[in-house]
């Protein structure tokens, strides 16, 4: 058991904990709760030795620690899972705190595998995040199997998981009759894991009772009463007949009534002599954060107050309106809405694309390859490849067709496809001297097809013939 009597702390002129007495009892999980600055964390370091009160005493087992016999076999503590020497092993750390207690080597084992690190039992703390040092300090302070043991914030950086077994460890190291001293801010867990609390505020003490009579003493329990929405003259009837029983009786915005003191079956009774039915009848009591925040509204140090962003501001433009508050900014549950869309395409770009330039690919056509289907006509594709410039179409050349070679017409149009391979040519002959032009064969009979003005049947004939080259002339040696 831990008994504080008269415990006073002073540092300077400022006075962490005034005169404050408890007894944490064992075979109970027992929750030190406090607001930042409370002196929590001092009351703890006086019980473990680690800081000398003013004035008071405070004992383990009726002794101070100190002079308590192998102390690290008697009480565990985790007050700061960060004080670990980075550069051991976990295995390492707990070694060496086992062997400077007289614990035999195979505890570290053991307490290893109940935190959960027997796989990295050989890697060096300084690596370990704030959860797993959180299970390595839980560990140092199951190390000695002690009967009082102390923890400050045992859930900080764990998971659910952790967190769940934390709660269970708690309960069942209490169910063996152990002293649990749990120090946290966390309220839901608390009012989970917690048998007794004892609240502090600005070093004082504030309650020191059960969870039940804690939420009990510091909130209204309250009846919950609905009537039929469709006969408001029910629910005038009900309130009436409440308020003259001796009950208080507020109305709620949904049109249900809050009913306080009296009990459930008394507003039961009450509205059948009425003749009111009653759609709803049900208790409501309020959390352990609700009754921890009215306890301690007034010894609170550090309030926040609202960012006024004083100096960041820009400056409205002459003419332009301030902005209009968000209905629901600010309360729980509330999210920024989507931004504005740009006429009702909210992935819309900007006429000329983000970079500028006319819409469209450059030739009249839609702007395709990557962009999303569906997407407004003339946006520009910002990842499309520029479209070369048009080139102007080379007059035609009359040229003599080969013998062998059909007639092309001159007006037919270019073709998107692919061109077929040119025939290799002859290396070119020097030069000749020149010469008449040999008359042109004449052109073969132009086929109805061709005269009509429709393109010929794509045939074999119709590749382009090798360019016939004359082969030079042979003369005889004497006559060069």
């Amino acid at each position: 058991m831990i008994e504080a009597v008269g415990l006073t702390k002073r540092y300077g002129d400022k006075t962490a904990v005034y005169n404050l007495s408890f007894q944490v009892r064992p075979g109970a999980v027992t929750g030190f709760l406090g607001p930042n600055g409370s002196g929590k964390s001092t009351t703890m370091r006086m019980i473990l030795g680690l800081d000398n009160p003013t004035s008071g005493s405070v004992t383990i087992g009726g002794y101070p620690y100190r002079k308590l016999p192998n102390a690290p076999r008697q009480v565990g503590a985790l007050l700061d899972a960060k004080a670990v020497h980075g550069g051991r092993s976990a295995r390492n750390h707990l070694l060496s705190l086992a062997q400077l207690s007289g614990i035999p080597a195979r505890r570290v084992d053991e307490v290893l595998g109940v935190v959960g690190l027997q796989d990295v039992a050989k890697k060096r703390s300084k690596g370990f995040s704030l959860g797993m040092g959180q299970r390595l300090g839980i560990a140092a302070a199951l190390l000695g199997d002690p009967q009082v043991l102390l923890f400050d914030e045992p859930v900080n950086g764990l998971d659910p998981e952790g967190i769940l077994w934390v709660r269970n460890l708690m309960k069942a190291l209490a169910a063996e009759g152990r002293t649990v001293f749990v120090s946290s801010h966390l309220m839901s867990e608390m009012a989970l894991t917690a048998d007794h609390l004892i609240v502090i505020g600005r070093g004082q003490l504030l309650a020191d009772m059960s969870v039940t009579d804690f939420i009990s003493a510091n909130s209204a329990d309250f009846a919950r009463v609905r009537t039929p929405d469709t006969e408001p003259q029910l629910r005038e009837k009900l309130a009436a007949a409440l308020a003259e029983a001796g009950g208080h009786v507020l109305p709620e915005q949904d049109g249900a009534l809050r009913v306080t003191g009296l009990p459930l079956p008394r507003i039961s009774d009450l509205a059948h002599d009425a003749g009111v039915r009653l759609w709803e009848l049900s208790p409501h009591q309020a959390s352990l954060e609700e009754a921890y925040m009215r306890m301690t509204q007034a010894a609170v140090d550090y309030r926040s107050t609202a960012d006024q962003k004083a100096g960041l501001q820009q400056p409205l433009p002459p003419g332009a309106q301030p902005p209009v508050p968000v209905p629901g900014q600010g309360q729980p549950g509330w999210y920024a809405p989507p931004p504005p869309q740009q006429g009702g395409q909210p992935f819309a770009m900007a006429p000329g694309g983000p970079y500028g330039g006319a819409p469209g690919n450059g030739q009249g056509a839609p702007a395709h390859g990557y962009g999303a289907a569906g997407a407004a006509p003339g946006t520009a594709n910002p990842y499309a490849q520029p479209a070369p410039p048009a080139q102007p179409a080379a007059p035609a050349q009359p040229a003599a067709p080969a013998p062998s070679a059909a007639p092309v017409p001159q007006d037919q149009p270019t073709l998107l496809t692919k061109k077929a391979p040119a025939a290799p040519q002859a290396p070119a002959a020097p030069p000749a001297p020149q010469q008449a032009p040999a008359a042109a064969p004449p052109a073969p009979p132009t086929s109805p097809a061709a005269a009509s003005g429709a393109a010929p049947a794509p045939g074999p004939a119709d590749a382009p013939a090798a360019p016939v080259s004359a082969a030079p002339t042979t003369q005889p040696e004497d006559a060069r």
